[in-house]
């Protein structure tokens, strides 16, 4: 508290770039210019160098969230009236860490991970080596607002970074989040069925069963070319607002902006060679859908869906069990689900998982006082509510 109490008393709002130009005005030698800094992220469309230093520096990732693809979709859709920086420590034409975070334009805003922001996935700095890391956690925190990372993961380099960075400057909450649910795929997985007690084999036998009585069935896991893709990105949302996601409100088809992003993002994967779209049919007509990428040697579930009218040949799961064999006799390292561990998938497919945090930074000045304030708030009214 006693940071903060210094830090109100004098308020200081000059950034970095500003107490700069103040000490050339006063005459004052300039120290040479950090590794470190951010810049709009539009820059990072607009410089072809730029670019490219991002895309050479996902060699280092481990999520397709990290990608500037996954920015830019982000950016032209579903963030686009919010300011993003990319914070990165650069050496000539490379960059050695970089993370995009965005904020509200408000004196006091703070900044947030761009994947947590809107689609609620999971996010992390992209860092070559520890150093990269300190120096890029040096540079979130010089700029004096706060940090909120919802699902960062747990074993992220940045976060003993931001750590060590704030140390004497400000203070850090660190706590479990919802882990990301993940299947690695062994050898036995090459038969998904076999991997399942007698019980669960006697339903996917049974739904197969079901779905026959139907029409006839077929799966195809596909790899579109570009001019394919809008025509089965339309068929993938119509099956998924066929189901309870609808009523739910959270099919793709009844939300333009999220819908906008997505085909984007899976557009620009698909130009990559790494979007892939799953289809279980029934006489021909999409029952079930799922769309992934096949990226970091994993194949990452995004989407599902299913059309409810033939739920009971349970074709979600089927098409499930389908890819997932596709996937390990790929020889893929994983099967990544995404999204939550939910009842259903702990309950029927994994319990497999990978650990996430939930991270807020506190600058010890003006905005860092205010964010913890707000958020303290909010966590009282939490608990006032569960009393």
């Amino acid at each position: 508290m006693e940071g903060w109490a210094r830090a109100v008393e004098r308020m200081p709002e000059l950034s970095a770039a500003t107490a700069a130009l103040a000490r050339r005005r006063g005459g004052a030698r300039t120290a040479a210019p950090p590794a470190s800094s951010a810049l709009p992220f539009a820059r990072f469309r607009e410089d072809e160098a730029l670019v490219g230093a991002w895309l050479r520096l996902e060699s280092a990732a481990s999520l397709p969230m990290q990608s500037h693809a996954f920015a830019s979709a982000l950016a032209d859709t579903l963030l686009a009236d919010v300011h993003i920086e990319v914070f990165h420590v650069r050496s000539g034409d490379e960059i050695s860490a970089l993370l995009a975070l965005c904020r509200e334009p408000r004196r006091f805003a703070r900044w947030t991970m761009v994947a947590a922001n809107q689609v609620c996935e999971p996010d992390d700095a992209l860092c070559r080596d520890p150093e990269s890391a300190r120096l890029l956690a040096e540079a979130i925190v010089r700029d004096g607002r706060a940090v909120e990372a919802d699902r960062i993961p747990e074993g992220s380099p940045l976060i003993p970074a931001l750590r060590a960075a704030l140390r004497g400057k400000g203070w850090m909450s660190v706590r479990p989040a919802t882990p990301t649910p993940t299947i690695a795929l062994q050898e036995r997985w090459k038969d998904p069925a076999s991997c399942f007690n007698s019980g669960r084999r006697s339903d996917f036998r049974r739904a197969a069963r079901r779905a026959g009585e139907f029409g006839e069935v077929s799966f195809e896991i596909l790899a579109p070319a570009p001019a394919e893709f809008d025509a089965l990105f339309d068929e993938a949302i119509q099956v998924e607002a066929r189901s309870w996601k609808r009523e739910a409100g959270t099919a793709i088809a009844v939300d333009s902006a999220k819908e906008s992003c997505f085909r984007h993002y899976f557009r620009s994967a698909c130009e990559r060679g790494e979007f892939r779209i799953a289809f279980m049919r029934i006489d021909g007509r999409a029952v079930a859908m799922q769309m992934a990428l096949e990226s970091l040697g994993r194949y990452w579930l995004f989407k599902i869906g299913f059309d409810e009218s033939f739920e009971r040949c349970s074709p979600g799961t089927l098409l499930m069990l389908h890819t997932i064999g596709w996937a390990a006799n790929r020889e893929l390292k994983a099967y990544e689900l995404l999204g939550d561990l939910e009842p259903w998938i702990a309950q029927f497919w994994t319990r497999e998982q990978h650990d996430c945090l939930w991270v807020r930074a506190y600058p010890f000045n003006a905005r860092g006082a205010a964010a913890l304030a707000v958020d303290a708030f909010a966590s009282l009214r939490k608990r006032l509510a569960r009393a």
